[in-house]
């Protein structure tokens, strides 16, 4: 293959992780039974519009509603009111659509049905600021933990401490009526309660749990929120007790997916794991690792092999003006240590379509890509330290801009060496 052919190969099983996690696919074979009194329809997320149109075409009777997704990524819905907010950090829009939704389940009686249509992003979407604290608070939270570092788990341990409608307290909300959780999977282990912080589904970590990841992380975080953490629900709370959540789609089901589109084209695919977490450069050092190990010693894979992974690496922040995400930061990492290697080309993207701060899903890279960010006055190494991973691809003309997919199933990693 030439390398625009590999690229349109790693595209190809992109489409296919992004088509298994599809809104319609995803519902169709988790619709709850039909309620004696009323149905809701509740959700946030980045794929929240799209779960909702499907859920209307899937739906045979009257139901109401409203969900909160990321600004541009709405769709049309007959029934179900969509609402915009920012995403990752907060705003007041996004206030007013947790406002919307707590409205939404009040006054429902044991005969009525609450669906929680619920994927990744829902965190940013519904800020929800316990008294005592304003919403500059929250983006201030959001903002300390989006550039620490920590892993997704500790991130929203702490959010749900200092929420007044995630881990679960939006279902508590909704009490008596049963709430059916459908959840889009967009975290490591494929946890509900980790989705979008588990507006509707209460977590068993407890408040010392998190103060305790706080201290042992050293995380820095603003004194005002430190000071009004407050234990969320526990799931054995009776409020949960008729509740039922169903995790529809994940990143194992699509990567699963990608595997077998490689596998119809004769290149044989594996899946290193669908839950890696970390920095995300070093991680891409360790892919680089294996892939150089199959490329020279045909070891522990045979090429030609795709090698797929996923889950969700973070990003230290060391520069607020750095521009990129994760998946390029992961290929910035990846690129540098393949240099000069052939027959290896990968892709790293995010299956929302959109990768961190600009508008590309993530980037393509390859022995040479490096060499090519210098050939364009641009330091891979030097644009690592900034946090400028989009800069240096944009440079090597080398990002993948599919788009918002309207689904929301985290990072997608495929490797495609070839003799």
């Amino acid at each position: 293959m030439i390398e625009t052919e590999k690229q349109e190969f790693l595209t190809g099983l992109f489409e296919a992780a992004v088509t298994a996690a599809d809104a319609h696919a995803a519902l169709s074979q988790n619709l709850p039974s039909k309620p004696k009194g009323r149905t809701v329809v509740i959700g946030a997320g980045k794929g929240a519009a799209q779960l909702a149109a499907a859920f209307e075409d899937l739906w045979n009777g009257e139901l109401s509603g409203v969900v909160v997704t990321r600004y541009g990524y709405a769709c049309p819905t007959r029934q179900i009111r969509v609402m915009e907010a920012a995403h990752p950090v907060p705003d007041s829009a996004g206030i007013a659509a947790t406002r919307a939704l707590f409205e939404a389940v009040d006054g429902l009686g044991p005969d009525d049905l609450v669906v929680a249509l619920v994927c990744g992003g829902g965190s940013a979407l519904l800020p929800c600021p316990p008294d005592g604290l304003e919403l500059a608070d929250e983006q201030a939270l959001n903002e300390a933990l989006l550039a620490s570092g920590a892993p997704i788990g500790v991130m929203n341990a702490i959010r749900k401490h200092a929420s007044g409608i995630k881990g679960g307290r939006l279902a508590a909300a909704a009490y008596p009526a049963r709430v059916i959780s459908l959840v889009v999977s967009d975290v490591p282990g494929d946890d509900p309660a980790q989705v979008a912080s588990g507006p509707t589904v209460p977590d068993a970590v407890t408040l010392a749990d998190t103060l305790s990841m706080i201290e042992a992380r050293g995380l820095l975080l603003p004194p005002a929120v430190l000071e009004r953490m407050a234990p969320a629900p526990s799931p054995d709370d009776p409020v949960f007790e008729r509740n039922e959540v169903r995790v529809v789609a994940s990143a194992r089901l699509s990567l699963e997916a990608a595997a077998r589109a490689s596998e119809a084209k004769g290149i044989p695919a594996v899946i290193l794991s669908d839950a890696i977490e970390g920095e995300a450069d070093v991680i891409g050092q360790m892919h680089a690792a294996i892939a150089r190990e199959v490329a020279i010693q045909g070891r522990p894979f045979k090429a030609p092999v795709v090698i797929l992974s996923g889950g969700e690496t973070t990003v230290t922040l060391r520069h607020k003006d750095g521009r990129g995400g994760r998946n390029t930061a992961f290929l910035l990492g990846f690129a540098q240590a393949i240099e000069g290697l052939q027959g290896i080309t990968a892709l790293a993207a995010d299956t929302d379509g959109i990768d961190g701060s600009e508008d590309n899903a993530g980037a393509f890279a390859n022995g040479k890509t490096a060499a090519r960010m210098r050939a364009a006055g641009v330091d891979p190494a030097d644009a690592l330290r900034r946090n400028d991973a989009w800069g240096a691809f944009d440079a090597a003309g080398a990002l993948f801009v599919p788009g918002p997919t309207g689904t929301n199933v985290n990072d997608f990693r495929a490797i495609l060496i070839a003799p």
